[in-house]
């Protein structure tokens, strides 16, 4: 029961008229008692107020720190809420990751909790587990549209249900149906992915945020039909066709805490002794075990999912190693997994090649705040270590777009000059059309001096929506150009990044931090600057294998080659060949030597259908046959793809029948470091909530002071601003004065009498 704006006013003129009737009772003389009465009755609030019937209805001024409250027609409801639990385990090269996803629901209603979250890019996802009270329900993997119409169904029949769902390689939808009053219900899903290795350094990443995405709008195009056209016209399909479900709500954090906390637990069995292990950008718990062992906390328990949470190891000095072989036999087949880092050739041994180096910012609203900083320091870092035999050029880029010079410019003092007042004035606003960007970067005017690298160095977050377009802007005119992803923020796009690397031939490096940028870009000029690793191609002796990437990249300076197979048989040996610079390499690894992994089948089959995807999009394959081959994949593997999705149905139904189910689409932080005014616009200024409390006197006059003149005779006019408990208190406070009145004046007529 609620009370409506047409029953309040009804309740203030009954008050209204109780005054004017208590006023012509003193008149009369009435007695005093009755006026005091009437005064302690209206000043209380009513027993039957909508808010002691439905205790969820709450005002913003009334929720606790961090609460999360959706507004209804009635008011505002606490919400339901979500706890993150990640919980990894490092065995040597692979990392198995359990995600616990905790939904509550304080409310009075049956709800369904949709949320929308990040995954590692090469994670492959293969097990979703719901739990209920002491049931543990499995998801099994369908089709996608198979595993929707099963989850649909049990949420119709009042079943609790969970469905898994992939909108991109690195965003991930969880759906919960008939989660019921007061119940928590945990979802759990698992995923696979490989360690990563840069040089001496071994890293793991933890998406925490999805971030603000820009999706360009739809082209309208008008169709003119000519006579001879036979009646056919073309129309030009939308870029983020799927935009509603990679844009979840994202709280204005100046108006909401932090919501989702989340818990991190990382078990380091590394294989080797270990140095260094940190996170750069959290604050982190170590215990040492033993040498090769660390197991990482939060130092502070649980955090805002605001960033992504790194973490880092080295070996212990001089330990160091170069290669690693791994292998597990699953069904009829073996799988391996190699990792080989090239040997590095120092500058001083070859005369460089002169350069052009294409720099693209971008200065989009999502860049706003620490971005812009760390993206103009790292820009301008890189107009520093250019050499004066390369030539350079400078595009920044929102929703317009500018190049600094008409074509590439010598690399002197004068333009570099040019250059860092250019990139300094710079101020993050306005839309993400990356697009024509990366066109004005990759278009050649020299059509191709086999003289001079081409290099493209673009400086992003990566949030857009159409990366599809991206990527085949590139592979249509990449030409002799290497594309150079710099990932800039605190939850950057890594999906976009890693594939626009891979299609441009480049290498992929991300700044989290402003502290990081001159380690991270002089690692990168390190890449520009030395010879790359060509021509790689591997042989096995004795086994037919079936291998991923099926195009194997060019190394730069301090990459490891990471290679998975399916195997046959595990006998003879890999042999791998390449070029550093002009001088031939050749590594010779036994497979007898390899050690025993853990879910390599899994990531062979991801990078499997990552090799489709790229098929795909560089029009080697059509899209049915794409289709075709992730589908095949993804079964036989069981592994979450755009085609697959994994479904957990309780058989038991919970939700009485006819009772309505709401439907609850869970939001995420503004990423660390964001300006929410850049993304979505200036906030308005809203007016703080009234409390609710009781008028003193002061208050009383106060009102008697700035009220209005009545507008009727008779009619009290109560400031604009008054609650309904604040016109009880006036009106309780008018009465009481009254009756201390009257209660004068009949003392004073008794004590004129007794005169």
């Amino acid at each position: 029961m609620t009370i409506s704006d047409d029953t309040q006013s009804i309740h203030r003129l009954a008050l209204l008229r109780i005054v004017k009737l208590l006023l012509f009772l003193v008149m009369q003389g009435a007695a005093v008692i009755l006026v005091g009465f009437v005064a302690l009755f209206v000043s209380f609030k009513p027993a039957w107020s909508a808010e002691d019937l439905q205790a969820t209805i709450t005002k913003p001024s009334e929720a606790r720190s961090g609460s999360l409250l959706f507004k209804t027609g009635d008011g505002y409801v606490d919400a339901t809420r979500l706890g993150v639990d990640v919980d990894l385990t490092v065995s040597g090269p692979t990392i198995r990751a359990r995600v616990t996803q905790i939904f509550r629901n304080p409310t009075q209603d049956w709800v369904e909790a949709t949320y929308v979250y990040p995954l590692p890019t090469g994670g492959a996802v293969d097990t979703l587990k719901m739990v209920v009270g002491d049931r543990v329900i499995v998801g099994d993997i369908k089709e996608r549209q198979q595993a929707r119409v099963i989850y649909q169904q049990a949420r119709a029949a009042g079943q609790k249900a969970a469905l898994t769902e992939q909108e991109r390689p690195n965003i991930f939808t969880n759906s919960v149906a008939n989660i019921g009053p007061g119940e928590t219900v945990l979802v759990q899903i698992e995923y696979q992915e490989p360690v990563h290795q840069s040089g001496d350094e071994f890293s793991l990443r933890v998406p925490l945020v999805v971030a603000p995405r820009y999706n360009p709008a739809p082209i309208v195009q008008s169709v003119d039909m000519r006579a001879d056209s036979g009646g056919w016209g073309s129309t030009s399909s939308d870029p983020v066709p799927d935009r509603d479900r990679i844009t979840p709500e994202v709280l204005d954090p100046a108006l909401h805490g932090p919501v989702n906390p989340t818990s991190i637990t990382v078990h380091l069995n590394a294989g080797f002794p270990l140095g260094e292990v940190k996170s750069p950008f959290h604050t982190v718990k170590v215990e040492s075990p033993d040498s090769a062992t660390r197991v990482i906390r939060l130092a502070d328990g649980q955090v805002p999912a605001d960033r992504d949470f790194e973490l880092t190891w080295k070996p212990a000095a001089g330990k160091a190693p170069s290669v690693g072989l791994f292998r597990e036999h699953v069904g009829d087949a073996d799988y391996l997994l190699a990792f080989v880092t090239p040997p590095t050739v120092e500058q001083a041994e070859r005369k460089p090649l002169p350069r052009e180096v294409i720099f693209v910012i971008d200065n989009s609203g999502s860049m706003g705040g620490t971005s812009i900083t760390q993206a103009k320091a790292s820009l301008i870092f890189g107009l520093s270590r250019l050499q004066p035999n390369d030539r350079f050029n400078v595009i920044r880029f929102d929703h317009t777009m500018d190049v600094l010079f008409a074509d590439s410019v010598p690399a002197d003092a004068g333009h570099i000059g040019q250059a860092t007042s250019f990139v300094s004035a710079l101020q993050a606003s306005g839309g993400t059309e990356m697009v024509p960007a990366m066109r004005a970067a990759l278009t050649d005017n020299t059509h191709g001096d086999a003289n001079t690298l081409r290099q493209v160095v673009f400086l992003t977050d990566g949030e857009i929506g159409n990366e599809q377009q991206l990527f085949e802007t590139i592979t249509a005119m990449r030409g002799r150009s290497r594309v150079f992803m710099v990932g800039i923020g605190s939850a950057p796009n890594t999906y976009l990044m890693t594939r626009a690397a891979e299609l441009g031939r480049g290498a992929y490096t991300h700044i989290g931090s402003v502290d990081q940028v001159e380690e991270r870009m002089r690692g990168l000029f390190a890449k520009l600057e030395n010879p790359a690793v060509t021509g790689l191609a591997v042989k096995f002796s004795s086994a037919s294998a079936d291998i991923a990437p099926a195009i194997l990249p060019d190394l730069y300076r301090d990459e490891p080659l990471v290679l998975a197979a399916k195997l046959d048989k595990l006998q003879g040996s890999v042999e791998i060949k390449g070029h550093i610079g002009d001088r031939p390499w050749t590594v010779t690894l036994p497979l007898a030597n390899a050690a025993e992994g853990k879910g390599l089948s899994k990531l062979w089959a991801r990078r499997k259908i990552s090799d489709v995807e790229v098929a795909r999009t560089t029009r080697q394959i059509s899209p049915e046959e794409a289709d075709k081959a992730i589908l095949a994949l993804a079964l036989q593997h069981q592994l979450v793809t755009r085609l697959t999705s994994l479904v957990a149905v309780d058989k038991t139904p919970s939700r009485p029948e006819g009772t309505p189910l709401k439907l609850t689409d869970l939001p995420l932080n503004l990423p660390a470091g964001w300006d929410f005014a850049k993304v979505f616009g200036e906030r308005p200024q809203l007016p703080k909530p009234p409390a609710e409390r009781r008028a003193d006197a002061s208050d009383v006059q106060s009102a008697a002071k700035h009220a209005q003149p009545a507008v009727m005779p008779n009619t009290v006019q109560l400031p604009k601003t008054a609650t309904d408990a604040e016109l009880r208190a006036v009106t309780g406070a008018i009465l009481l004065m009254l009756s201390v009145l009257l209660s004068l004046y009949n003392r004073r007529r008794s004590f004129a009498r007794s005169r």
